[in-house]
């Protein structure tokens, strides 16, 4: 059986919770934030001890949270080495754990009028069916690929309140926010995330972007269903998404394909610069393409120094992004950042180099939808269609996020 590449954490159950390193909840880190899988950044001396701890939320693929059921029914989250809250459930007066107020920060759960700036968050509330609890976002309808997100803004029940680094706070408190869920582009704006602390809404900063593994990414649904009071549905889904990756990488290792090769495939867009937008190897992208039976075109390759950054994808010219793609098997075209392909013309329009890749050549071009990064909870489907695409059962229209693409005249 074909192994799955995965980043495992064993959580030890019964283990007593011991000192945890706090941070000042308003540090800022360097400019580029900090690396994928890093810290977030770091504060004070430890100052939290919390009593008997009943066990951890079982994680098989998520490293960047952990979550410890204490004995008095709270939960200590902590996101990333640093960040610590106390989640309290309705109706149960904690008393199991010692805290500074500059050291854990207490959510009652299951929260509601949340304001949401972190977007990919969304799909997770969405798929829970829990977005009635969230009342704020940071993102214009017209630029949401979720229907039920873009219904609810325009009927009201869900408010634009403005970019996440410059919201308009008289409508957040207005509005009657209860917590706030930022993304990491928040550390490039700490002033904002002080202030809402100041005007006493919670803030948490979630960092399921960082996770490589996409099994793990996904596997964050599980914060948000103890969030919304709906662990089991979110469990159950994490469940069924991992058995289809399995039987994926399982029907993989059988049929294998015509050549008995692993296909090579070059994921991009292009930028309105010229250059090409790939994934830095080893990114969860990259391990969705592995765990599908193919492997990443720049796989093993070396980063630059000046790529070494927070970022997840990095600019090729096209002469070396030319020379390391010519023979792949697949093109997969991202249209998350750029517009959708309507034909393989429009792929060769923005650089008539591209058409002198073998795929292209061959016609194996396929273009994800505009929902990719929006849409975590269907990382797992997508690495199923991709194998479908890989092993050859893949039939035009018949995949959901992922679409094959023809030359104009053969359209």
């Amino acid at each position: 059986m074909r192994r799955i590449a995965t980043q495992i954490s064993l959580l030890m159950w019964g283990a007593v919770l011991a000192l945890l390193l706090v941070s000042c909840a308003g540090s800022a880190p360097a400019d580029d934030g900090p690396a994928p899988g890093g810290s977030a950044p770091e504060g004070g001396a430890p100052n939290v001890v919390a009593s008997d701890t009943v066990d951890h939320l079982e994680l098989t693929y998520a490293t960047q949270f952990d979550i410890a059921r204490l004995s008095d029914g709270t939960y200590l989250l902590t996101i990333g080495d640093a960040d610590h809250y106390l989640l309290v459930p309705k109706g149960v007066n904690p008393k199991g754990a010692s805290t500074n107020p500059d050291d854990v920060t207490t959510l009652p759960i299951p929260i509601d009028g949340l304001y949401l700036a972190a977007s990919s968050a969304m799909d997770f509330l969405r798929q829970l069916d829990a977005l009635d609890s969230v009342r704020m976002t940071s993102t214009k309808a017209q630029d949401w690929s979720l229907d039920e997100v873009v219904a609810a803004l325009e009927d009201g029940s869900m408010r634009y309140v403005g970019k996440y680094s410059a919201p308009d706070y008289e409508l957040v408190l207005t509005e009657g926010a209860q917590a706030a869920i930022e993304s990491t582009m928040i550390y490039h704006a700490p002033e904002v995330a002080e202030r809402l602390r100041d005007l006493g809404i919670p803030v948490l900063v979630e960092r399921s972007s960082y996770e490589t593994n996409p099994l793990g990414r996904l596997e964050w649904i599980k914060l948000y269903g103890l969030l919304t009071g709906r662990l089991d549905e979110a469990e159950q889904f994490f469940e069924d998404q991992v058995a289809a990756v399995e039987a994926t990488a399982d029907r993989d290792s059988t049929m294998g394909t015509a050549s008995d090769a692993t296909p090579r495939v070059a994921f991009f867009s292009m930028g309105a610069n010229g250059h090409v937008v790939v994934r830095k190897p080893g990114d969860y992208v990259s391990q969705m393409i592995s765990l599908a039976g193919g492997r990443y075109f720049l796989e093993g390759a070396e980063t630059s120094p000046e790529e070494k950054n927070a970022l997840s994808t990095m600019n090729m010219e096209m002469e070396g992004f030319f020379a390391a793609a010519h023979d792949c098997d697949y093109v997969i075209y991202n249209s998350a950042i750029d517009d959708e392909l309507e034909s393989i013309d429009d792929l060769v329009a923005k650089d008539a180099r591209l058409a002198d890749l073998a795929a292209v050549k061959e016609g194996r071009v396929w273009c994800t939808g505009k929902d990719l990064f929006q849409q975590p909870t269907s990382l797992a489907q997508m690495v199923v269609e991709m194998g479908q695409i890989f092993d050859g059962t893949a039939r035009k229209g018949s995949l959901k996020h992922l679409y094959q693409v023809d030359w104009e005249d053969q359209r």
